[in-house]
């Protein structure tokens, strides 16, 4: 999910000079040599556009891709995505043929070859979609709130009032009369709150669970009265008490259903913070954070769980030199990339004072878990826009549960 996100953002503004950018889906199953044929094929028709540079380089990108699906006997299980072509490096004439391959986190079932100006995204941003959504509903008799709850984030959908009176509070047939008419507005805001559930958890997104919520006896009455469609009804798996509604009232429903909600990545991701939280409270608790601390847990295996924020915006870079094999390593931002790969360019090798050095790139997170995969360590990367991810960006961004602890506390 995170290389997807990653990769999607990366490639989200990139354009082309012309139509030289090519974007490829591969389905499980299908056969490589039809793909390869085919872009034979296309290469045939791309060796006929008048612009000299266009052409040049969208034969470059077909060559790349074809010599990548060479190295594949079979396509991945989920299938395979590729984009290619001449993109700037550092402005304006500066074009370089890359490529980049993923293999997506959910099968894609559509093969699509594309050569324009721009990478098509549309069909991998689909698979980020969580195959569960869950309704959210919070209800008094002021308000109430629709939500959902997907993967790592809660989308508040809409707030509505109810205009209902209070209750009225003088004595004989007044009181009577004016209890009345406040039961029609309760029946009325009930009722419209279910036509509003069945446009949102039906005819938009169809969720198969939801839960509902409010202070006070509200929810019940609005539950066991079948206000909702029968589907919806069947779909209602709590109704839970709370202290607010609205918006807030969405935000308590899901922390109070954190025991049904286990398999759902938002309380999993509250659930591995707090820990951490509570560990690296403690004087010598099994917590550590910060890159460098995280990198010394994994080089003495006592790394259980790394966690890192999708938000960590940093990049390794191995520098090695040509001449004599020594070698360099730095964490930049991706910003700094090539600035940083500029300046050590200049830079003589310590060892042979050489200036000829080979770089290799790799984001932060896959830096860590290929480290992470020689000692058996586990990687969460989790959002860094929720409640927690925030509270846990305070500590750098990222950070590891130890197994146990090294002899020196300060390790």
């Amino acid at each position: 999910m995170h290389r997807v996100r990653r990769l999607l953002a990366e490639l989200g503004s990139k354009q082309g000079r012309g139509t030289e950018l090519i974007s490829l889906y591969i389905p499980p199953k299908k056969p490589l040599y039809d793909v390869i044929n085919n872009l034979r094929e296309e290469a045939g028709t791309a060796s006929n556009i008048k612009s000299d540079t266009t052409r040049n380089h969208v034969l470059d990108a077909l060559t790349r891709v074809t010599q990548r699906l060479k190295l594949y006997k079979t396509v991945p299980e989920n299938g395979l995505v590729i984009f290619c072509g001449a993109l700037p490096v550092s402005g304006p004439n500066t074009e370089t043929i890359q490529i980049f391959e993923i293999v997506p986190p959910r099968p894609i079932n559509t093969y699509l070859y594309r050569c324009d100006d721009h990478f098509h995204l549309d069909l991998l941003r689909q698979t980020l979609r969580e195959e569960e959504t869950i309704g959210i509903l919070s209800i008094d008799t002021a308000e109430a709130a629709l939500g959902r709850l997907v993967g790592d984030a809660i989308q508040v959908v809409e707030v509505l009032t109810s205009g209902i009176a209070g209750k009225h509070r003088q004595g004989g047939q007044s009181a009577r009369r004016f209890e009345r008419l406040r039961e029609n507005e309760i029946n009325d805001f009930f009722t419209r709150v279910a036509t509003h559930a069945n446009k949102t958890f039906i005819d938009e997104t169809p969720v198969q669970k939801l839960i509902v919520g409010g202070p006070g006896p509200t929810k019940d009455i609005f539950y066991k009265g079948n206000y909702l469609d029968y589907r919806l009804q069947k779909a209602v798996i709590a109704v839970i008490d709370t202290s607010y509604t609205g918006e807030e009232g969405i935000r308590e429903i899901v922390q109070r259903a954190t025991p049904i909600l286990q398999d759902v990545r938002l309380v999993q991701e509250d659930n591995l913070v707090d820990k951490f939280i509570a560990e690296a409270s403690k004087e010598y608790g099994l917590a550590v954070y910060g890159l460098n601390n995280v990198i010394d847990a994994l080089n003495n295996n006592s790394a259980g769980t790394i966690i890192i924020s999708e938000q960590l915006d940093l990049w390794y870079l191995l520098f090695k030199c040509r001449k004599c094999g020594n070698t360099v390593e730095k964490f930049v931002k991706r910003e700094d990339i090539f600035a940083t790969q500029t300046q050590q360019s200049d830079t003589q090798c310590k060892v042979c004072g050489s200036k000829d050095w080979d770089m290799q790139q790799q984001d932060i997170v896959d830096f860590i878990s290929d480290k992470a995969l020689a000692t058996g360590a586990q990687v969460e990367v989790i959002s860094g826009k929720t409640e927690h991810g925030q509270m846990f960006n305070s500590f750098g961004g990222i950070g590891a549960l130890l197994r146990y602890r090294p002899k020196n506390p300060n390790s």
